[in-house]
């Protein structure tokens, strides 16, 4: 019965909820347990090296004795080089006073520290961090849509109002879910030039951090190249009456002009995720037809990250941007198509657990 209120709630009719601009701050100062993120990635077209950027403020929960702590900003810093087997992985943590996440009519601006960041229709990044244990990383971007039918913005949910609403209470979107990049990244003592990577930008903030949950996004490429298919999509458990939820899940694909959309999330009857170790599959079914995600990244290429919710509780993310990535669709109409990428996949996978194998949490 409570899934069936959440479904009225969710999908019946209501006023529509007036939406900020995909990259608009939801925080405010007066607001007490709140988590938001900006994020992005970068790929290699061909080789396996992947950037992974994230701006993050946090504003705890008041305590039971009072209060919960001050906000805070962190800078994170990812990089995959997959071909030599090595990873670099670092955050820094600011106070949210000594930070600034802004909007104006161009987008968000995020700096921290030494890390600023302009979120928009195109998009910029620059900043150093040191780390004690990897060293010294520094980066100055530039990005901007691919153009065409994959780069607007991208929404899993099925009602835009779902950003506005209290029900889910962790959201998403992917303000650029297909960009190009230029520019350079200074890692491992060594100068990666960026031009002509592919990515994508996006953003989420809530109340808390899903439970559990999986997310994917992946980008593939012609022979040119270019990138012709995007795949994005999730599975999360949510919190109801006290214990977990079934997988929640949804996928959008679009492939040159069309769109395929598999995001009834409270579909239960044609869907099915499941997660084993490190690999996750996900089949959901809709009006636009059918479609198959599998998304699997080997442990030595993947970071554990160690979220931390506004109630103080940690949640562990294994996040990989060199997963691979089959997807099959099978369309209402059309002829069902197989897109692949041997290690083009951003996968993150959080879990309450600690995984033995990963025993640096950044």
């Amino acid at each position: 019965m409570l899934l069936d209120a959440l479904m009225k709630a969710t999908l019946g009719r209501r006023p529509k909820a007036q939406v900020p601009p995909p990259n608009a701050p939801r925080y405010t100062s007066e607001r007490g347990g709140h988590v938001e993120s900006w994020f992005l990635r970068a790929n290699h077209p061909t080789e396996p090296r992947a950037l992974w950027l994230k701006a993050t403020l946090l504003a705890p929960l008041p305590g039971r004795g009072g209060d919960g702590g001050p906000p805070t900003a962190d800078a994170w810093a990812i990089a995959f080089d997959g071909a030599r087997g090595r990873t670099y992985a670092t955050r820094a943590t600011f106070p949210l006073e000594l930070a600034r996440f802004a909007a104006d009519d161009l987008g968000t601006t995020a700096e921290l520290g030494p890390c600023a960041f302009r979120f928009g229709s195109e998009g910029m990044a620059q900043g150093a961090l040191d780390d004690p244990q990897d060293g010294h990383v520094a980066w100055d971007l530039r990005w901007r849509p691919t153009g065409g039918a994959l780069a607007p913005p991208l929404l899993l949910f099925p009602f835009e109002g779902m950003l506005e609403r209290g029900f889910p209470r962790s959201k998403l979107v992917s303000p650029a879910p297909a960009v190009a990049f230029d520019g350079a990244l200074e890692v491992f003592g060594e100068r990666w030039d960026l031009t002509g990577w592919y990515g994508m930008q996006g953003h989420n903030w809530g109340r808390e951090h899903a439970p559990e949950y999986a997310w994917g996004q992946s980008l593939f490429t012609d022979a040119d190249g270019a990138p012709h298919c995007l795949v994005e999509a999730f599975s999360a458990r949510i919190r109801l009456g006290g214990r977990l939820s079934p997988r929640f899940s949804a996928m959008v694909v679009r492939r040159g002009a069309q769109t395929y959309r598999f995001d009834r999330t409270l579909d239960f009857w044609r869907q099915r995720a499941h997660i084993d170790d490190l690999r996750w599959t996900l089949r959901l079914g809709s009006r636009d037809g059918e479609a198959r995600l599998e998304m699997e990244a080997a442990a030595d290429a993947m970071v554990c990250l160690g979220y931390r919710n506004p109630d103080g509780r940690l949640a562990y993310c294994y996040n990989s941007k060199l997963a691979r990535v089959e997807l099959k669709v099978n369309p209402v109409n059309e002829d069902a198509f197989t897109c692949t990428s041997a290690h083009g996949g951003a996968l993150e996978l959080l879990t309450p657990e600690r995984d033995p194998r990963f025993p640096r949490v950044v």
